[in-house]
């Protein structure tokens, strides 16, 4: 057994938690995300505007995949295999 894969054993207990974590509390996450990324977009006077709502948008889409995958409507493509 390799290092990673101790690593995924020990952290697959918390993934569950998590994914308790993310439905319950995941509007109150995306409200967060929100604020701080209107935060940050008027800190910066909207130069990364752009890209400050890409990353918002992938936050949110995480905390989403998060909140499905115990309640089977995971729809999220599959991890790409990795390199080696």
């Amino acid at each position: 057994m390799g290092l990673m894969d101790n690593l995924k054993a020990k952290l697959e207990p918390a993934k569950g938690k998590v994914s308790g974590l993310a439905q319950q509390h995941g509007h109150k996450v995306a409200d967060g995300l929100d604020k701080a990324a209107k935060v940050v977009d008027e800190k910066t006077k909207h130069k990364y505007s752009d890209k400050i709502q890409t990353g918002t948008g992938k936050a949110k889409d995480a905390v989403d995949r998060l909140a499905h995958k115990d309640d089977g409507t995971d729809t999220s493509p599959p991890d790409p295999p990795r390199a080696s």
